[in-house]
């Protein structure tokens, strides 16, 4: 079980990222804890030398959607949720991923017919999983709230209290706005995705479109209202202008979820809201939808927290691709420190005495970090 004692363990000759500095140095686990922090080199017998890899606090994701691709790695093939799940997890903790938030989708909009059910049937499996303590990685949970769907107050009001939800987010994935502003793409999209016809696909864009405006407004208020008492981190979703980060602002939204613009991007960051921005975004070069690349983000000084999004392994690589903008400390800290903080985990995220021994080994080669090995509370997990 997670809560048993753990041994000593002792990592030496290593790169230690901290919060502020690099140093060439020694780490000792103990008892779940880091025990010590130390420069040079351990001549202990039990001592492991890390030949001179990389070590940074293991990663806490605040949004990941890799549990859905497990479910339905094929369009027509959906795979069986505990199966799927044990997949999922084992892939975070062989990224280096501690901490993960599943991103589950609250609302349906008629297209994702299933999505609901994969809601319900993650809530059900991470609660049982949680509760036996052989998961790999530590899940929680963030819900994700499709406010243009009418049936999302229905679903999340039974969750809403649930104790392993660690965040929330609104989402408005109507045609025509946010992530889908450009229509043409967003029909093509749908068409292939749905294999409906185009004009089955344009009569369902039409009333999504015609309902939005009496859904939405209505729904938010809801949403917010039922979570109040949770003092959760909120964030907003696919933000696409300063009006929109100023409105949810006011509202007491501080966290811009993936802004597809370098005005929303920019405005968060003038107006203290904490940016999150997707991992395969930078090691792709750019976004798949069309919308701003992080990397611009990162350059304006404007990113907080790099999310894997659909890709729990991008998360490393793209924060040692920021590192050439903001130097290294700073950028471990967008997959580390940044999202323990913003999801008020004071426990993790950095490497210091008396935090948690969430730690990842990485050693890079041609040019790309190599997870070698990772340990969750000082207990070897990958």
């Amino acid at each position: 079980m997670r809560d048993r004692m753990t041994p000593e363990t002792i990592l030496t000759n290593a790169r230690i990222i901290l919060s502020d500095a690099v140093i060439h140095g020694t780490l000792v686990l103990r008892d779940g804890l880091i025990a010590e922090v130390q420069p040079g080199r351990s001549h202990a017998p039990t001592a492991r030398d890390c030949e001179g890899d990389d070590i940074i606090p293991g990663l806490v994701d605040v949004h990941t959607d890799n549990l859905e691709r497990q479910v339905q790695p094929r369009a027509n093939a959906r795979w069986p949720s505990r199966s799927a799940f044990l997949a999922h997890d084992a892939q975070c903790a062989a990224a280096g991923v501690t901490t993960v938030l599943d991103a589950l989708c609250i609302g349906d909009l008629g297209f994702d017919q299933e999505r609901d059910q994969t809601f319900l049937d993650g809530v059900r499996d991470l609660t049982e999983m949680h509760a036996t303590g052989l998961m790999k990685s530590e899940h929680l949970l963030h819900l994700r709230c499709e406010l243009p769907a009418r049936d999302t107050p229905r679903i999340l009001d039974p969750v809403a209290d649930h104790p392993l939800v660690a965040m929330l987010s609104v989402m408005d994935h109507s045609p025509g706005v946010g992530q889908y502003r450009d229509i043409n793409r967003y029909i093509k999209m749908r068409v292939r995705q749905t294999n409906w016809g185009e004009a089955e696909v344009m009569q369902r864009i039409a009333e999504l479109r015609a309902k939005r405006e009496e859904v939405v407004p209505g729904n938010r208020q809801w949403v917010l209202e039922r979570v109040a008492h949770r003092n959760l981190p909120i964030a907003s979703h696919d933000d696409e202008s300063a009006e929109q980060i100023a409105a949810h602002a006011a509202l007491g939204i501080r966290i811009s979820e993936f802004p597809v613009t370098m005005e929303a991007a920019e405005a968060a960051r003038d107006m203290g809201v904490a940016v999150i921005g997707g991992a395969p975004n930078i090691v792709r070069g750019g976004s798949h939808s069309g919308n701003v690349s992080v990397m611009e983000i990162v350059r304006a000084g404007a990113l907080d927290t790099i999310a894997s999004d659909y890709v729990p392994a991008a998360m490393i690589e793209a924060a040692y691709a920021c590192a050439e903008v903001m130097g290294l400390p700073a950028a471990i800290a967008t997959i580390t420190a940044n999202p323990a903080r913003m999801c008020r985990m004071a426990d993790r995220g950095s490497i210091a005495v008396g935090l948690r021994a969430d730690i990842v080994q990485l050693r890079h080669h041609v040019g790309l970090p190599f997870v070698r090995r990772v340990w969750r509370g000082g207990m070897r997990v990958a």
